[in-house]
Protein backbone atom coordinates (compact mmCIF):
# COMPACT_ATOMS: atom_id res chain seq x y z
CA UNK A 1 0.00 0.00 0.00
CA UNK A 2 1.13 3.30 -0.81
CA UNK A 3 1.55 6.01 2.20
CA UNK A 4 -0.73 8.64 2.65
CA UNK A 5 -0.02 12.54 3.79
CA UNK A 6 -1.88 14.18 6.72
CA UNK A 7 -4.98 14.67 4.16
CA UNK A 8 -5.04 10.78 3.79
CA UNK A 9 -4.27 10.94 -0.28
CA UNK A 10 -1.82 8.50 -1.76
CA UNK A 11 1.40 10.24 -2.35
CA UNK A 12 2.10 9.87 -5.70
CA UNK A 13 5.79 8.46 -6.99
CA UNK A 14 6.97 7.41 -3.63
CA UNK A 15 6.66 3.47 -4.51
CA UNK A 16 8.77 4.13 -7.60
CA UNK A 17 11.19 5.98 -5.30
CA UNK A 18 11.28 3.13 -2.48
CA UNK A 19 11.96 1.03 -5.62
CA UNK A 20 15.05 2.74 -6.75
CA UNK A 21 16.86 2.43 -3.09
CA UNK A 22 16.68 -1.40 -3.56
CA UNK A 23 19.97 -1.52 -4.60
CA UNK A 24 23.35 0.37 -5.37
CA UNK A 25 22.98 3.68 -4.04
CA UNK A 26 26.42 5.84 -5.67
CA UNK A 27 27.76 8.55 -4.20
CA UNK A 28 29.30 11.10 -6.54
CA UNK A 29 32.79 12.68 -5.87
CA UNK A 30 32.79 16.88 -6.68
CA UNK A 31 36.09 17.43 -8.65
CA UNK A 32 37.92 20.42 -8.36
CA UNK A 33 39.57 22.18 -10.96
CA UNK A 34 43.46 23.87 -10.33
CA UNK A 35 42.12 26.96 -8.98
CA UNK A 36 39.96 24.83 -6.56
CA UNK A 37 36.85 25.36 -7.85
CA UNK A 38 34.17 22.99 -9.04
CA UNK A 39 34.98 21.54 -12.76
CA UNK A 40 31.56 21.03 -13.62
CA UNK A 41 32.58 19.54 -17.20
CA UNK A 42 34.16 16.70 -15.26
CA UNK A 43 31.38 16.24 -12.65
CA UNK A 44 29.03 15.83 -15.42
CA UNK A 45 31.24 13.28 -17.18
CA UNK A 46 31.96 11.55 -14.30
CA UNK A 47 28.02 11.25 -13.62
CA UNK A 48 27.49 10.21 -17.07
CA UNK A 49 29.75 7.42 -16.68
CA UNK A 50 28.43 6.39 -13.28
CA UNK A 51 24.77 5.90 -14.89
CA UNK A 52 26.40 4.74 -18.07
CA UNK A 53 28.02 1.90 -16.07
CA UNK A 54 24.51 0.77 -14.48
CA UNK A 55 24.33 2.63 -11.31
CA UNK A 56 20.14 3.35 -10.66
CA UNK A 57 20.97 5.98 -8.09
CA UNK A 58 23.08 9.35 -7.51
CA UNK A 59 23.23 11.43 -4.57
CA UNK A 60 24.41 14.54 -4.96
CA UNK A 61 25.51 16.44 -1.33
CA UNK A 62 26.89 13.13 0.17
CA UNK A 63 29.45 12.72 2.14
CA UNK A 64 31.93 11.36 -1.09
CA UNK A 65 30.62 14.66 -2.83
CA UNK A 66 32.53 16.17 0.14
CA UNK A 67 29.04 18.22 1.13
CA UNK A 68 30.45 20.01 4.02
CA UNK A 69 33.06 21.72 2.16
CA UNK A 70 30.59 22.81 -0.83
CA UNK A 71 29.40 26.60 -0.37
CA UNK A 72 25.18 26.88 -0.70
CA UNK A 73 26.17 27.76 -4.43
CA UNK A 74 28.05 25.12 -5.67
CA UNK A 75 25.90 22.52 -3.44
CA UNK A 76 22.34 24.34 -5.42
CA UNK A 77 24.67 23.85 -8.63
CA UNK A 78 25.66 19.89 -8.10
CA UNK A 79 21.84 19.37 -7.95
CA UNK A 80 21.10 21.41 -11.21
CA UNK A 81 24.39 19.44 -12.63
CA UNK A 82 23.09 15.59 -11.64
CA UNK A 83 19.30 16.33 -12.82
CA UNK A 84 20.48 17.39 -16.22
CA UNK A 85 23.19 14.66 -16.44
CA UNK A 86 21.36 11.73 -15.54
CA UNK A 87 17.81 12.97 -16.85
CA UNK A 88 15.42 9.97 -16.41
CA UNK A 89 18.08 7.27 -16.42
CA UNK A 90 18.80 7.16 -12.92
CA UNK A 91 16.46 8.18 -9.45
CA UNK A 92 18.44 11.83 -7.68
CA UNK A 93 18.48 11.52 -3.89
CA UNK A 94 20.14 14.76 -3.00
CA UNK A 95 22.09 14.90 0.42
CA UNK A 96 20.70 18.02 2.55
CA UNK A 97 21.16 19.18 6.15
CA UNK A 98 22.97 21.68 8.80
CA UNK A 99 20.09 24.28 9.69
CA UNK A 100 16.94 23.97 9.72
CA UNK A 101 15.76 26.78 7.00
CA UNK A 102 19.03 25.88 5.19
CA UNK A 103 17.47 21.96 4.79
CA UNK A 104 14.20 22.83 3.74
CA UNK A 105 15.67 25.79 1.26
CA UNK A 106 17.82 22.51 -0.54
CA UNK A 107 14.93 20.57 -0.41
CA UNK A 108 12.79 22.60 -2.02
CA UNK A 109 15.38 23.41 -4.56
CA UNK A 110 15.89 19.88 -4.78
CA UNK A 111 11.99 19.30 -5.69
CA UNK A 112 12.17 22.30 -8.19
CA UNK A 113 15.35 20.66 -9.99
CA UNK A 114 13.34 18.02 -10.69
CA UNK A 115 14.93 15.11 -7.96
CA UNK A 116 12.79 12.50 -6.75
CA UNK A 117 14.41 12.18 -3.35
CA UNK A 118 16.41 13.93 -0.49
CA UNK A 119 18.41 12.52 2.31
CA UNK A 120 18.98 14.36 4.83
CA UNK A 121 22.37 14.03 6.85
CA UNK A 122 22.97 13.16 10.54
CA UNK A 123 22.89 16.37 12.31
CA UNK A 124 26.10 17.88 13.81
CA UNK A 125 24.81 19.56 16.11
CA UNK A 126 26.48 18.62 19.39
CA UNK A 127 23.43 18.54 21.62
CA UNK A 128 20.49 16.25 20.04
CA UNK A 129 17.58 15.06 22.18
CA UNK A 130 15.71 12.68 20.78
CA UNK A 131 12.33 14.53 20.29
CA UNK A 132 14.29 17.39 18.53
CA UNK A 133 15.81 14.19 16.12
CA UNK A 134 12.18 13.76 15.52
CA UNK A 135 11.38 17.40 14.96
CA UNK A 136 13.89 18.27 12.73
CA UNK A 137 13.53 15.79 10.63
CA UNK A 138 9.74 15.81 10.41
CA UNK A 139 9.74 19.49 9.68
CA UNK A 140 11.68 19.21 6.68
CA UNK A 141 9.94 16.23 5.63
CA UNK A 142 6.82 17.59 5.78
CA UNK A 143 7.85 20.69 3.66
CA UNK A 144 8.62 18.87 0.45
CA UNK A 145 5.53 15.89 0.69
CA UNK A 146 6.07 15.22 -3.04
CA UNK A 147 9.66 13.86 -1.97
CA UNK A 148 10.66 10.55 -0.63
CA UNK A 149 12.71 10.87 2.40
CA UNK A 150 15.85 9.36 3.25
CA UNK A 151 16.88 9.55 6.57
CA UNK A 152 20.90 9.19 7.52
CA UNK A 153 21.70 7.43 10.87
CA UNK A 154 25.21 7.44 12.47
CA UNK A 155 23.98 7.67 16.37
CA UNK A 156 23.28 4.41 17.59
CA UNK A 157 20.77 6.06 20.30
CA UNK A 158 18.85 6.97 17.35
CA UNK A 159 15.91 3.76 17.95
CA UNK A 160 13.50 1.64 16.10
CA UNK A 161 10.58 3.32 18.03
CA UNK A 162 11.90 6.79 17.35
CA UNK A 163 11.97 5.81 13.26
CA UNK A 164 8.59 4.47 13.39
CA UNK A 165 7.37 7.26 14.95
CA UNK A 166 8.88 9.61 12.62
CA UNK A 167 7.16 7.30 9.63
CA UNK A 168 4.03 7.78 11.41
CA UNK A 169 4.54 11.88 11.24
CA UNK A 170 5.67 11.79 7.97
CA UNK A 171 4.74 9.18 5.55
CA UNK A 172 7.19 10.01 3.02
CA UNK A 173 10.09 9.43 4.98
CA UNK A 174 10.64 5.75 3.24
CA UNK A 175 14.54 4.85 3.42
CA UNK A 176 16.83 4.83 5.94
CA UNK A 177 20.46 4.76 5.31
CA UNK A 178 22.09 2.71 8.78
CA UNK A 179 25.77 3.82 9.22
CA UNK A 180 26.41 2.73 12.58
CA UNK A 181 29.07 -0.28 12.69
CA UNK A 182 26.86 -3.09 14.17
CA UNK A 183 24.47 -5.61 12.24
CA UNK A 184 23.01 -6.80 15.55
CA UNK A 185 22.13 -2.97 16.56
CA UNK A 186 20.86 -2.68 13.04
CA UNK A 187 18.74 -5.81 13.12
CA UNK A 188 17.10 -4.64 16.31
CA UNK A 189 16.25 -1.20 15.45
CA UNK A 190 15.37 -2.68 12.04
CA UNK A 191 12.73 -4.52 13.42
CA UNK A 192 11.39 -2.50 15.74
CA UNK A 193 11.14 0.32 13.25
CA UNK A 194 9.01 -2.16 10.54
CA UNK A 195 11.60 -3.60 8.06
CA UNK A 196 8.98 -3.62 5.25
CA UNK A 197 7.62 0.20 5.88
CA UNK A 198 11.30 1.63 5.34
CA UNK A 199 13.73 0.76 2.43
CA UNK A 200 16.85 -0.11 5.18
CA UNK A 201 20.51 0.71 3.13
CA UNK A 202 23.63 -0.65 4.63
CA UNK A 203 24.80 3.10 5.02
CA UNK A 204 29.19 1.76 5.21
CA UNK A 205 29.03 0.76 2.04
CA UNK A 206 30.19 -2.40 0.26
CA UNK A 207 32.51 -3.87 3.64
CA UNK A 208 29.38 -3.75 5.98
CA UNK A 209 26.62 -5.14 3.25
CA UNK A 210 27.09 -8.84 3.58
CA UNK A 211 26.24 -8.47 7.09
CA UNK A 212 23.41 -5.76 6.76
CA UNK A 213 22.05 -7.29 3.93
CA UNK A 214 21.49 -10.59 6.05
CA UNK A 215 19.45 -9.25 8.17
CA UNK A 216 17.69 -7.10 6.03
CA UNK A 217 19.00 -4.47 4.05
CA UNK A 218 17.91 -4.49 0.25
CA UNK A 219 20.73 -1.62 -0.98
CA UNK A 220 23.94 -0.04 -0.56
CA UNK A 221 25.56 3.03 -0.09
CA UNK A 222 28.84 3.41 -2.70
CA UNK A 223 31.97 5.61 -2.80
CA UNK A 224 33.68 3.09 -4.62
CA UNK A 225 31.03 3.18 -7.67
CA UNK A 226 32.45 6.15 -8.78
CA UNK A 227 35.49 4.00 -9.56
CA UNK A 228 34.66 0.84 -10.69
CA UNK A 229 31.03 0.92 -11.14
CA UNK A 230 31.16 -3.30 -12.53
CA UNK A 231 32.21 -3.99 -8.96
CA UNK A 232 29.58 -2.86 -6.73
CA UNK A 233 26.91 -4.05 -9.08
CA UNK A 234 28.40 -7.20 -9.13
CA UNK A 235 28.61 -7.24 -5.22
CA UNK A 236 24.75 -6.32 -5.58
CA UNK A 237 23.48 -9.09 -7.80
CA UNK A 238 24.88 -11.65 -5.87
CA UNK A 239 23.96 -10.20 -2.62
CA UNK A 240 20.39 -9.84 -4.30
CA UNK A 241 20.46 -13.29 -5.18
CA UNK A 242 21.39 -14.32 -1.91
CA UNK A 243 24.94 -15.72 -3.10
CA UNK A 244 26.84 -15.22 0.11
CA UNK A 245 29.81 -16.88 -1.07
CA UNK A 246 30.06 -15.41 -4.85
CA UNK A 247 29.39 -11.81 -2.84
CA UNK A 248 32.18 -12.64 -0.05
CA UNK A 249 34.61 -13.28 -3.27
CA UNK A 250 33.98 -9.57 -4.62
CA UNK A 251 34.37 -8.39 -0.87
CA UNK A 252 37.83 -10.24 -0.69
CA UNK A 253 38.89 -8.38 -3.34
CA UNK A 254 37.15 -4.99 -2.18
CA UNK A 255 38.22 -4.69 1.14
CA UNK A 256 41.60 -3.44 0.38
CA UNK A 257 40.40 -0.41 -1.09
CA UNK A 258 37.55 0.15 1.24
CA UNK A 259 39.70 0.00 4.42
CA UNK A 260 42.46 2.43 3.41
CA UNK A 261 39.37 4.67 3.26
CA UNK A 262 37.95 3.67 6.49
CA UNK A 263 41.43 3.79 8.28
CA UNK A 264 42.17 6.46 10.95
CA UNK A 265 38.18 7.53 11.28
CA UNK A 266 37.50 7.53 7.38
CA UNK A 267 40.49 10.75 7.15
CA UNK A 268 40.95 9.86 3.59
CA UNK A 269 37.66 8.42 2.78
CA UNK A 270 37.23 11.04 0.04
CA UNK A 271 41.11 10.99 -1.22
CA UNK A 272 41.32 7.12 -1.87
CA UNK A 273 38.30 7.27 -4.82
CA UNK A 274 39.75 10.28 -5.81
CA UNK A 275 43.17 9.21 -6.22
CA UNK A 276 42.11 6.41 -8.08
CA UNK A 277 39.91 8.30 -10.28
CA UNK A 278 43.11 10.32 -11.07
CA UNK A 279 45.16 7.14 -11.79
CA UNK A 280 42.31 6.08 -14.14
CA UNK A 281 42.81 9.85 -15.92
CA UNK A 282 39.05 10.74 -14.99
CA UNK A 283 39.95 13.54 -12.68
CA UNK A 284 42.09 15.20 -10.48
CA UNK A 285 43.11 13.86 -7.16
CA UNK A 286 42.37 17.12 -5.55
CA UNK A 287 40.39 17.43 -2.25
CA UNK A 288 39.30 20.05 0.15
CA UNK A 289 40.50 20.48 3.69
CA UNK A 290 40.09 18.81 6.32
CA UNK A 291 40.81 16.12 3.97
CA UNK A 292 44.30 15.51 2.24
CA UNK A 293 45.86 14.24 -0.94
CA UNK A 294 47.37 11.11 -0.28
CA UNK A 295 51.29 10.47 0.32
CA UNK A 296 53.00 8.36 -2.16
CA UNK A 297 53.01 5.37 -0.13
CA UNK A 298 49.61 4.89 -0.09
CA UNK A 299 49.09 6.03 -3.61
CA UNK A 300 51.01 3.34 -4.76
CA UNK A 301 49.09 1.22 -2.67
CA UNK A 302 45.85 2.26 -4.77
CA UNK A 303 47.54 1.98 -8.01
CA UNK A 304 48.42 -2.13 -6.89
CA UNK A 305 44.62 -2.46 -6.02
CA UNK A 306 43.70 -1.20 -9.18
CA UNK A 307 45.70 -3.19 -11.20
CA UNK A 308 44.58 -6.86 -9.16
CA UNK A 309 40.85 -5.80 -10.59
CA UNK A 310 41.87 -4.80 -13.26
CA UNK A 311 43.08 -8.50 -13.88
CA UNK A 312 38.86 -9.43 -13.33
CA UNK A 313 36.95 -6.41 -14.29
CA UNK A 314 36.91 -4.22 -17.03
CA UNK A 315 36.35 -0.58 -15.75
Amino acid sequence: MQPDDDRGTAVPGLERARAALTGVVAIPVTPFAADGGVDWDQHGALLRRLVSGGIGVVTPNGNTGEFYTLDPAEARRAVENTVKEVGDRAAVVVGIGLDTASAIAAATHARDCGAQMVMIHQPVHPYISGEGWTEYHRTIADAVPELGVVLYIRDARITGEQIARLGELSPNVIGVKYSVADPVRFASVAHDAGRERFVWIAGLAELSAPGYFAVGASGFTSGLANVAPVVSLEMYRLLAAGDYRGALEVWDLIRPFEQLRAADSAADNVSVVKEALAQLGLSRRDVRPPSRTLPGPLRDHVESILANWGARWQF
